[in-house]
């Protein structure tokens, strides 16, 4: 059987000294299926990692409300069933934790069952946007978000219903794609399509005859699109 003999210095690396052309030959096959496979390595992630890297998407968001800086928010009003008869009761309020809180009680009684509360008129212009996100905290009671786009108290509406989870806070994201045009509680026909660029006031109502206490506690709005 051939040997190997390995010579060491303390000033060199070590060295190897082959016996026969057997031994030569070996090495050689060892290298060459060595650097087959390396090649193949290289190739795999030539041809699998763009596919990888193509796939991924990145998720870009616009502050629309922060409710812990209280100048830029404003004031909220709140838009209860009492305009039609009703008796529910709601307020809006800022919170010392940077939150806000819409809360109150709605009541089924002469007819009534909505309350809701909206943010004084101004131009948000979200165009390049493709939803809404929330940052909240409810009851476990299912709320509507609300953007109107016009300036005044009545007028189209667009909303979109999301459920909250009890005493949690959850992110909630809203497609525009979700949102319904709404006035007066009904689906108007022929209304336009939502242009996100219109959007004048941002509110939240509960309705759908859900009827007692309600508290939900919003951190902050914000507009995202999902960049691919």
């Amino acid at each position: 059987m051939a040997q190997v003999n390995v010579s060491r210095s303390i000033h060199a690396p070590a060295v190897v000294v082959f016996s026969t052309v057997a031994d030569i030959s070996k090495v050689e096959l060892l290298t060459e299926q060595q650097s087959m496979k390396t090649m193949h390595i290289f190739f795999f992630l030539l041809l699998f990692l763009p596919l990888t890297t193509v796939g991924q998407r990145t998720t870009e968001t616009h502050m629309v409300m922060d409710f812990n800086q209280p100048a830029l928010v404003g004031e909220w009003a709140v838009v209860n069933d009492v305009v039609m008869g009703g008796v529910s009761s709601s307020t809006f309020s800022l919170t010392k934790n940077g939150t806000a809180i819409f809360q109150g009680v709605v009541s089924l009684d002469n007819n009534g069952g909505f309350a809701s509360a909206r943010s004084r008129p101004q131009s948000f212009n979200l165009r390049e946007y493709q939803g809404m996100r929330l940052r909240l905290r409810g009851d476990g009671k299912a709320y509507r978000l609300r953007l109107h786009t016009n300036y005044g108290f009545e007028g189209l509406a667009y909303q979109a219903n999301f459920d909250t989870v009890k005493d949690e806070w959850i992110t909630v994201d809203l497609p525009f794609t979700m949102f319904e045009a709404s006035f007066r509680g009904q689906k108007p026909k022929n209304a336009p399509p939502f242009d996100p660029s219109a959007i004048r006031q941002i509110g939240f109502l509960i309705a759908d005859k859900q009827e007692g206490a309600f508290s939900l506690e919003i951190q902050n709005i914000e507009a995202y699109r999902i960049n691919r």
